[in-house]
């Protein structure tokens, strides 16, 4: 459903800029106000902690999906409505093929292997803790791998992305 037809409930982002919280109408404190913040809806782990497969159980969603628009359902019931909600935390738990789990939040670019599952870190836009620049992780995914390589913002807009990493992209 648009945002247009659900009353101006759904707010997109355009032109880099979400209108939400307009700037001139949240410059001065005017009242008190509530968040929602939910936390770890973790889809699969439900079945993997049961079964005590915690390497490849998470492949049913289903208790997750369920809890999830449970929680929907009872934060649009509340009366007055919550300002904003955040999820937080871990969404999945496992995904059938999963292969590389792409994060951030540690501010520099890191990463290991665990059995056959990359674990990528990659480094902040903003405030940089260690002596990686502020760039981005362009990830290209085919059907027999995933690749992935850190760019300076300098770089990624001064010289793009590598030919080799577009000629994955464009075949078929």
């Amino acid at each position: 459903m648009a945002a247009e037809q659900a009353g101006g409930a759904l707010h997109r982002a355009q032109g880099r800029t979400l209108d939400a919280f307009p700037a001139e109408k949240e410059r001065e404190w005017k009242d008190s106000f509530y968040f929602i913040q939910g936390a770890d809806p973790q889809f699969g782990l439900m079945k993997a902690w049961s079964t005590g497969d915690s390497d490849s159980g998470g492949d049913e969603w289903e208790q997750e999906i369920r809890l999830t628009e449970q929680a929907i359902q009872a934060i649009n019931k509340l009366n007055p409505k919550p300002r904003f909600f955040v999820l937080c935390g871990d969404l999945i738990h496992a995904m059938p093929g999963i292969r590389a789990v792409f994060s951030g939040h540690y501010h520099r670019n890191a990463g290991g292997t665990y059995k056959k599952l990359d674990m990528v870190v990659s480094s902040a836009l903003g405030c940089q803790l260690g002596k990686d620049t502020h760039g981005l992780r362009v990830v290209v995914v085919t059907a027999e791998k995933i690749i992935h390589r850190y760019y300076s913002l300098d770089e990624l807009s001064e010289r793009g992305i590598e030919d080799d990493l577009m000629d994955l992209v464009k075949k078929k």
